[in-house]
């Protein structure tokens, strides 16, 4: 299974789309940072899952619709930051659903997210990465699960890969950084957090109009046999 993670830089990448759902044949697309009332309803094979609805910086999944069969998504708030309760960008920053993968025959969990900004601590990124995990073991408990998306947390990484690691999640960097608008911010902006899932490989893509360069994640959930 392949899968895109963009963060569209307030929709100005949204044109984007369609080119690297085709040039990179994949299966699932994650996206931050769109205006989600504009967006298609489908994307070459993709087709809309579900986008939040009180964002000014919306969240929005798409998934190939001959391949999986979706259950149930929804959208969550987190701890908000002093920048959200200021200057409110983001009510909802995961969205999140339980699918079944028809062709391989299994479930899963997958999740766009998108942190709070610089201005906030690690320690409130951390707290609403772990929260985020809490909601996706609730929408499927016991399912593998995949949450892609721009983490904002470009230092002191390997703290939170400890942490991830203490609460049985692997935390998948890519290969160059994701991040490139201002000199000093550059680095790896774009994770993937799993449980379940071998993560075969994250790569960074060109950079488009975003200041995020989109990433393409492969990974094969381990087999759950789809609920009766």
């Amino acid at each position: 299974m392949k899968l895109i993670s963009y963060n569209l830089r307030k929709n100005k990448a949204a044109r984007e789309l369609s080119v690297l759902a085709e040039r990179h044949d994949i299966d699932v697309l994650c996206l931050q940072e769109a205006d989600t009332e504009s967006l298609a309803p489908e994307i070459g094979e993709l087709r809309l899952i579900s986008a939040t609805t009180q964002n000014r910086l919306g969240l929005a999944l798409y998934a190939r619709h001959e391949r999986f069969t979706i259950h149930e998504a929804r959208s969550f708030s987190l701890k908000k930051s002093m920048h959200d309760r200021i200057l409110q960008p983001a009510h909802e920053r995961l969205l999140a659903a339980r699918v079944t993968d028809t062709e391989k025959g299994h479930d899963f969990v997958v999740a766009s997210f998108h942190a709070a900004p610089l201005t906030a601590l690690n320690s409130l990124r951390r707290h609403q990465i772990n929260a985020a995990l809490e909601r996706l073991d609730l929408l499927g408990p016991g399912l593998p699960s995949l949450m892609v998306g721009d983490y904002n947390y470009p230092v002191f990484q390997q703290r939170l890969m400890l942490e991830m690691s203490d609460l049985g999640y692997d935390l998948s960097l890519s290969d160059a950084r994701t991040y490139a608008r201002y000199r000093m911010f550059t680095g790896h902006y774009d994770f993937a957090t799993s449980t379940g899932f071998a993560v075969n490989g994250v790569n960074t893509l060109p950079q488009g109009v975003s200041d995020h360069l989109p990433i393409l994640i492969e990974a094969e959930p381990k087999l759950v046999p789809i609920a009766a």
